[in-house]
């Protein structure tokens, strides 16, 4: 199990460093739009982005979301009348590698002051089935050994469409990485409106300090789990497998929508015996026919595991923290500790 728990001052200040350098001003004079009473204008590409934007921003900016509550934010497709409001934009607050839509958007865009999360933090690659390949995919073997699971059932390659695996970007579900990602944001912020950095600044503090407590909730509430393992619809949660010592399996990969093979169907079911695996997850966004398939084949329960890529009415909280928490209490029944 990671023994990490607490985020270290030089992670924060790495981070801020970073946010700093992923900051780019475009215009000479390098003013960032406003809205008619002064605010920061600021677009944000999906809720993750979204909740940094309006804790960090507080009162002095105006975010608005690219994607609505509701929506399935892999598959996005921009209106034009988004991408205008990224042109408007004084700062773009997005995370490369969720919608490739937005992504070739944002880097057309006018906007003065763009921040992107995956440059300030550093990303893991875990493959379909959850597995983490930046530490060998299986525990202890080599890069060799990792080679022949390649073709394994569930151990499909997430690719970035060139063709090369890409980096799993749902690092939200981590809190550790999300702070940090915080701290870039809050920098980012500074940059673009400086007049109000004191504040940024304060927001930023607060909002790491709050995940910091939601780390050790989670250490602290997953350390005496009687199985490590959890089965989940879409491969969203290697970052907060690997953070607390879990083995997520998913049944698809990290887009939400492939199918899995029969091969993949019928090594889950053998992994939830061998596992005492006892619930099966699905989600709010996204389909939950394959997930209660599963569950009803063998015998298991079903429950949500949110990979908080939207807020709407069926979610289980009003923000980041609280959906959280509910994951949490959902971890806690399913694995075995509560």
């Amino acid at each position: 199990m990671n023994v990490r728990r607490l985020i270290p001052a030089t992670a924060v200040a790495g981070a801020g460093a970073l946010g700093l350098m992923a900051v780019s001003a475009c215009t000479a004079s390098g003013a960032a739009e406003r809205t008619d009473d002064g605010r920061l204008q600021v677009v944000a590409s999906f809720y993750p982005m979204q909740y940094l934007a309006e804790r960090i921003g507080g009162d002095h900016v105006a975010v608005t979301t690219l994607t609505k509550p509701g929506v399935e934010p892999h598959d996005l497709e921009l209106k034009p009348r988004q991408t205008a409001e990224l042109n408007d934009a004084g700062l773009i607050v997005s995370l490369r590698g969720v919608q490739p839509a937005v992504d070739k958007a944002i880097e057309q865009a006018a906007a003065p002051h763009k921040v992107d999360a995956a440059d300030l933090t550093e990303l893991r690659h875990f493959d379909g089935g959850g597995h983490d390949h930046d530490h060998g995919g299986h525990e202890g073997e080599t890069e060799a050994e990792h080679a022949e699971h390649a073709d394994e059932p569930g151990h499909e390659e997430h690719e970035d469409g060139t063709g090369n695996e890409a980096a799993d970007p749902h690092l939200w579900l981590d809190p550790v990485k999300y702070a940090e990602v915080a701290e870039g944001v809050g920098a980012g912020f500074e940059k673009a409106d400086p007049a109000h950095a004191d504040d940024y600044r304060k927001n930023t503090e607060a909002l790491v300090a709050e995940l910091t407590a939601l780390d050790a909730e989670f250490e602290k509430g997953l350390e005496k789990a009687s199985t490590r393992t959890f089965i989940t619809t879409h491969s969203a949660f290697g970052y907060l497998a690997a953070r607390y010592g879990l083995e997520q399996e998913g049944i698809s990969g990290v887009g939400p929508e492939s199918e899995p093979s029969p091969a993949r169907i019928k090594e889950l079911q053998e992994i939830a015996k061998k596992d005492r695996v006892t619930t099966v997850f699905f989600e709010t966004l996204a389909s939950d026919r394959t997930a209660r398939t599963l569950a009803d084949d063998t015998g298991l329960a079903t429950d949500v595991l949110d990979p908080l890529e939207g807020i709407t009415d069926k979610s289980r909280g009003d923000d980041y923290l609280q959906v959280m928490r509910a994951n949490l209490a959902a971890l806690q029944k399913a694995l075995g500790t509560s």
